[in-house]
């Protein structure tokens, strides 16, 4: 069975007549803070907020979810987080759909999605721990999904892209994944698509970093782990089961630097210039460019890190935060099928759970 959630792009909207659904939210960061914006929209009116939670507290009172502050209040108000007690709003709702949304990026949650498919509830996630994570993970997802829990995930790859929807589709069909190249990652696609080398590195991280583009400690981006992850979630939606240990990352990261805390590494940025402007300078002079992009063939074998393309490649032609992805497959084989737009950003990934959520009723 699939576990699509996502409206395709080219579905009209139906009447949902007196459909509800009840929702606790888990995570009230960026994207947390996004989705909660959403439900005060028209397009969230089947939807019951019932619960919302921080790491450090909740609320379950209705007057308090129904207030615009609800996300910073819960900085300094509301009950000590008891995920039980969550759960037991979202029963107490009477709500025949019962919503969990993971809106963290949080492994001990994640590890309990499959319990709580298990119990009756549906799961609608940014969160990548689980389906990017060990295989026995992912296999007891697929398990769950195939009891009948529904599982949302379109927010994990892409920022909501239909990417997921459209391999799945694909697959469903008959068709075959032969290769899938990309760039995966909205911070590392912004840096390489600036990066020019008339400016140190680190001085263009550190301005994403104060846009937001990436995570409040960069090496979660420059690692290469959260694209991997991401790689693994395609991969296996295509048939391939890979276990983390099988993908080859490169991470960007110097060695020295990998073990120190966040304000020892960002004073000591300048320590990443050298070894990238080397790449950069040799790329340029055979009419090539940098671009971090992950790599699946046929045989399953699969890779991320920085390649040297050249000038004509698709990842030359991305803009700001885009992500890219070419699916070449058994019956798109002259040239892929190519899926591209902003990959980062908390509304994309907010109204991507938002989809996912609608597509329960």
């Amino acid at each position: 069975m699939s576990a699509v959630l996502a409206a395709e792009a080219a579905s009209a909207p139906k009447p949902r007549a007196s459909s509800s659904a009840a929702v606790v939210l888990l995570g009230t960061g960026v994207v947390g803070g996004a989705f909660l914006k959403l439900l005060n929209t028209p397009a969230a009116a089947a939807l019951r907020l019932v619960g919302a939670a921080n790491s450090r507290r909740q609320q379950t009172d209705p007057a308090q979810l129904a207030d615009r502050a609800l996300r910073e209040k819960l900085r300094g108000q509301g009950d000590a987080r008891d995920d039980a007690a969550l759960l037991a709003a979202l029963d107490a709702s009477g709500a025949a759909v019962r919503v969990i949304v993971d809106a963290t990026a949080s492994a001990p949650l994640a590890s309990r999605h499959v319990e709580w498919l298990a119990r009756g509830y549906h799961v609608v996630t940014a969160n990548k721990a689980l389906a990017g994570g060990d295989l026995p993970g992912w296999r007891a997802l697929q398990g769950a999904v195939a009891q009948g829990g529904r599982y949302g995930d379109s927010a994990t790859v892409g920022a909501g892209l239909p990417v997921l929807s459209t391999l799945r589709r694909l697959r469903g069909c008959g068709d075959a994944l032969l290769t899938l190249e990309g760039v995966f990652s909205g911070s590392l696609s912004y840096l390489f698509n600036q990066y020019d080398g008339s400016r140190p590195f680190s001085a263009l991280l550190l301005e994403a970093r104060e846009r937001g583009y990436t995570e409040p400690d960069p090496r979660s981006d420059l690692s290469g782990e959260d694209v991997a992850r991401k790689l693994l979630i395609l991969a296996r939606n295509a048939g391939f089961a890979l276990r983390p240990d099988e993908v080859e990352v490169e991470s960007l990261v110097p060695e020295p630097l990998r073990g120190v805390d966040v304000d020892a590494f960002l004073a000591r940025l300048a320590e990443l210039d050298e070894p990238l402007a080397a790449r950069h300078a040799a790329a340029k002079a055979r009419g090539g460019a940098l671009r971090f992009l992950a790599r699946l063939n046929q045989r399953g074998r699969a890779r991320v890190g920085l390649v040297e393309v050249p000038a004509g490649h698709p990842a030359t032609r991305l803009y700001g935060t885009d992500n890219q992805f070419a699916l070449t497959t058994t019956r798109y084989n002259t040239q892929p099928l190519v899926i591209q737009g902003p990959g980062a950003g908390p509304e994309v990934t907010a109204q991507a759970l938002l989809g996912d959520v609608l597509a329960l009723l």
